[in-house]
């Protein structure tokens, strides 16, 4: 469990900023209410970090701080953000990850970004911080999942694993192109 706990370079919850946010949520979190901290984090990264492409905004972020600094990010940069918000106050947090079709028909396809928090009560529970908008509604109602978009299969997929650290093709996606829609073009995708 201790690699859902630790700051890296990309969930980097030992910047000061980030630290501080973590706080500020646990502070105004209901003691009484066992998952009020994990609910106030995914709502803060849902409803007030931006979708970069919903909103067409840049830069492109990709470490926790930067989405936070910018108050916007794709919904993987999203991801590292929650995941350093909880991490931060002791949550174990994954990157979960779907395989989705572009236009929803086939190829192309592209990965979406989400989370994994480990729930004493429920154990690994996905939450997907993406953002909401007309057909795209995420939330946090444990023992039951509310992600934004549902698989449809057979080519699309939730992908099992739970990462400690975002997948190196996100990444790569994220540092190579510097606009919102240099990204939309080119979405990173697994085979």
């Amino acid at each position: 469990m201790n690699k859902f706990l630790i700051a890296s370079e990309f969930i980097d919850f030992d910047h000061p900023t980030i630290f501080q946010k973590a706080m500020e949520l646990s502070e105004s979190a209901n003691p009484t209410k066992p998952f009020d901290l994990i609910k106030r984090s995914f709502e803060f990264v849902r409803d007030e970090i931006k979708h970069s492409s919903d909103f067409k905004l840049n830069p492109v972020t990709c470490k926790a701080s930067e989405v936070l600094s910018h108050g916007t990010g794709y919904c993987y940069a999203k991801s590292h953000l929650l995941a350093a918000l909880l991490r931060a106050n002791k949550i174990p947090t994954g990157l979960c990850y779907q395989r989705l079709s572009i236009a929803g028909d086939g190829s192309p396809y592209c990965l979406h970004g989400l989370n994994a928090v480990y729930l004493v009560d429920y154990g690994w529970y996905r939450i997907d911080a993406r953002g909401n908008k007309p057909n795209v509604v995420a939330d946090f109602t444990p023992p039951v999942e509310k992600l934004a978009f549902a698989v449809r299969p057979p080519h699309e997929y939730d992908i099992p694993e739970i990462f400690s650290e975002p997948l190196p093709m996100v990444i790569a996606t994220l540092r190579k192109y510097y606009t919102y829609d240099e990204v939309l073009k080119n979405l990173p995708d697994i085979e």
